[in-house]
């Protein structure tokens, strides 16, 4: 009994000392877009859509357990592999996609930071500068250490909107039913939703910075067991944050027939009906989310294009160690803010073509992805079981059909006006 408890014990300690790239990767899915998302999806229609959370958490956890594997195994990062095996045309392609999108996703979060901020009455002149002068000291000046514990706080913290949910007093009964019996609707706007649901859960950059923190992180073979909890950890609290968002909207603004555009409106109208303290919790969630995802995403695009080219990348370098790296963060980072405090800039088309480019790329990334995880040269022992791989193409030929929906009707529909 003894020798199983020291066991247990052991396993416990090993699995903290891993802990982290999984968790935090799955918790920047909750960002300011996702929040939205999920905002917008209990506001229209209530507790109907807490079903899809089922495919989301899937969808996420095979797509990173691939990816944690293919970084503990090879010692390299996603970008890495891209270049060596499928030649510089196809990764300068990702790429420069992957640049232009991740900048005007930087903006969309720090127009989370300024929305949430607002509900507080603190202007974006104020909140915006102030956050990214945080991001940039957190990054260029901390360790990977110190930087990932506070991510994983930043992770800790969006499980606020438990709080905003209960405040909101929701019908249990109802969401049991909701979540066992479904009520699937055809109509447009419905199935549009849902693929908004389904396609706010993955994103491009997000493979590149997972594979990159194992590496980073220093994780072995050994490890890669303790790992898998990791991401599976991180999956379960991406999908219960955006349960919790979808109730407190759904208990709310759905009941009170009140529309939203965005997770600040959410924010705002939370006052009138559940009181201000869940309107404050609510709003928060929001600006840790996107304080969050404004440092994970400039920080991804620095290590995917230094890992491609051959530049020293990672927290723990020295500004003379690895001055391409941090020189590509300070740019996205600033380029990001400007965007928002120029007056009357088009955020919502920044925001629009951002995710065009996101949905363009996501299949080819996750095609290479699945290509080399799949090469023994590459991967050894360690490629695929061949339930894995039914898993991981059904996933991708949903994704990509998805996406492709989700990119292209809303230009369709404009295009009708």
């Amino acid at each position: 009994m003894n020798a199983k408890r020291k066991t247990w014990v052991a396993n416990l300690l090993i699995f903290l000392s891993v802990l982290g790239p999984g968790i935090i990767t799955g918790s920047v899915d909750n960002d300011a877009g996702g929040i939205t998302t999920y905002s917008v999806a209990g506001a229209t229609y209530g507790y109907k859509l807490l079903w899809s959370l089922i495919p989301c958490f899937i969808v996420l956890l095979v797509v990173q357990e691939m990816n944690a594997r293919m970084g503990i195994v090879t010692g390299k990062g996603l970008a890495d592999l891209i270049r060596e095996n499928f030649g510089v045309r196809i990764t300068f392609f990702i790429f420069i996609g992957l640049i232009i999108a991740d900048i005007g996703n930087t903006a969309t979060e720090f127009a989370g930071v300024a929305g949430s901020m607002q509900v507080f009455g603190i202007s974006k002149y104020v909140s915006v500068p102030l956050a990214a002068i945080a991001v940039w000291i957190l990054v260029v000046k901390g360790t990977y250490r110190t930087t990932e514990k506070i991510f994983l706080v930043f992770s800790i913290f969006l499980l606020s909107y438990v709080a905003s949910a209960f405040l909101a007093k929701p019908d249990w009964h109802e969401i049991g039913s909701a979540i066992i019996h479904p009520t699937i609707e055809t109509n447009l706007d419905y199935i549009g939703m849902v693929i908004g649901m389904v396609g706010t859960t993955i994103a491009p950059w997000m493979q590149f910075y997972m594979q990159s923190a194992v590496i980073e992180k220093g994780l072995k073979v050994e490890d890669f067991k303790y790992e898998i909890w990791d991401v599976v950890v991180g999956s379960i609290i991406t999908v219960v944050v955006a349960f919790f968002i979808i109730v407190a909207c759904g208990a709310t603004l759905h009941k009170s027939g009140i529309q939203i555009e965005e997770a600040k409106d959410a924010a705002l109208a939370l006052k009138p009906l559940a009181g201000a303290f869940a309107s404050q919790i609510f709003a928060f969630g929001l600006f840790i989310a996107s304080i969050f995802s404004a440092t994970i995403l400039p920080l991804a695009t620095a290590f995917y294009i230094c890992e491609a080219f051959g530049f020293e990348a990672g927290i723990d370098k020295t500004l003379k160690e690895a001055p391409e790296f941090f020189t590509l963060f300070t740019i996205i980072v600033i380029v990001g803010i400007a965007i928002i405090l120029i007056p009357g800039a088009p955020l919502i088309q920044i925001t629009l073509w951002s995710q065009v480019i996101n949905g363009v790329l996501l299949p080819v990334v996750l095609i290479c992805m699945m290509l080399m995880v799949n090469n023994k040269e590459i991967m050894g022992e360690y490629v695929n079981s061949r339930i894995k791989n039914i898993i991981g193409w059904i996933t991708i030929v949903v994704l990509i059909i998805l996406t492709a929906i989700l990119t292209f009707e809303p230009i369709i529909t404009a295009l009708k006006k």
